[in-house]
């Protein structure tokens, strides 16, 4: 383990004055919360300057590119994107980049190409699972309707479509494999496992798809963009698969062990929503298996979670079960196997970074 703390670090805290930037952007793109991972990148004298100027590039082109004559779809497309974010995404493509040429244009449209397909996804998700809130702002649902917020999320992905299209034939079809897989680990975690899959592995599957196969993209782009070696593009794409996964994983045991966050969202929600995660999958197994402990739980679990008092009993008997610190150690070996892919990569700043981040996806309580 490095001694990357699970906390969050400004990204842009060394912009260089000489970034032409208006002052709104320029305020948005040094006040990006990254994860502490990606302290390496600040603390290197020419790295750090040279990823905020990128990052402060993207956040410019974001503005121009979600911008609407129509004022309705103006400020639905801004909505989400002025609520902040993480920039991860696009973070990946700029550090993959460095594996490279990161001057070439082509890096930063790609970088808003994959930050927009993924606030657009966010868009057609929070419909989906009735969020009432996203980045602690309420969800567009809940300001202009589904009907609304569903469009606005089409709209982006139009934009994120027009964008690449000007990237060349290659990068199209990257995006639309990506957008499939993306709708298709939704639609399957929508319908269920099949009688004859086992449920585990549908829930990894559907999390490969629905979020690794984003992030994947982003280091492959990065990396494509700025003309690396094929092996390296490769490393890449194999890296974020892997990350992304282990940050959905993650994600997922910190909302049913109860850990609060600054999401927004109540921990206990997929418990309550019958959202079928890792630890409750490996709870029903042992449960199925003869565990009575986990029989004792599971039932607390599958209880009417709609008080907040029966929530509460649910989630500190989760969190107290065995069940939860296996699906720990499930996220702690995807993120192994990420930190693994990277082995071939000379020693560098960037590697130090990607190796850091996939520490930190599964060693935080935020």
């Amino acid at each position: 383990m490095t001694d990357a703390k699970p906390s969050w670090t400004p990204a842009g805290a060394s912009l260089p004055e000489s970034v032409d930037l208006d002052a709104a952007t320029a305020a948005i793109a040094t006040n990006l919360n990254l994860p502490a991972g990606f302290a390496p990148v600040a603390q290197d004298p020419a790295l750090g300057p040279a990823v905020s100027t990128a990052l402060a590039r993207v956040e410019k082109q974001l503005r121009a590119a979600i911008a609407h004559s129509d004022p309705l779809a103006d400020a639905t497309s801004r909505h989400l994107m002025e609520a902040g974010g993480k920039r991860i995404r696009p973070l990946l493509t700029i550090l993959a980049s460095q594996l490279g040429d990161p001057d070439r244009p082509e890096v930063i449209q790609a970088a808003v190409v994959v930050e927009l397909t993924h606030l657009a996804t966010l868009y057609h998700d929070d419909v989906m699972d009735s969020a009432p809130y996203r980045r602690g702002a309420p969800t567009a649902h809940q300001v202009w309707g589904n009907h609304v917020a569903i469009l606005a999320g089409d709209l982006i992905f139009a934009r994120a479509s027009l964008l690449c299209s000007l990237l060349g034939p290659e990068a199209v079809g990257i995006q639309a494999r990506t957008f499939e897989r993306l709708c298709l680990g939704q639609l399957h975690e929508t319908v269920g496992p099949r009688e004859d899959e086992d449920p585990i592995q549908h829930y990894l599957s559907v999390i490969a798809d629905k979020t690794g196969s984003l992030i994947a993209t982003s280091g492959q782009l990065g990396a494509m963009f700025a003309n690396a070696p094929e092996e390296v593009v490769r490393i890449m794409l194999e890296y974020g698969e892997k990350v992304g996964v282990a940050f959905q994983l993650a994600d997922d045991v910190i909302d049913v062990a109860g850990i609060k966050v600054k999401s927004g969202k109540t921990p206990g929600t997929d418990l309550r929503e019958g959202v079928p995660t890792l630890p409750v999958l490996l709870l029903r197994q042992a449960a199925a298996g003869g565990d009575t402990s986990a029989a004792r739980v599971l039932e607390l679990v599958d209880a009417d979670l709609t008080s907040d008092e029966a929530l509460g009993r649910a989630v500190e008997a989760l969190r107290g079960h065995p069940a939860t610190g296996q699906a720990w150690e499930v996220a702690r070996q995807w993120a192994e196997e990420a930190k693994a892919a990277l082995e071939p990569l000379p020693e560098s700043t960037v590697k130090l970074a990607l190796a850091a981040f996939a520490e930190a996806v599964v060693d935080r309580d935020v």
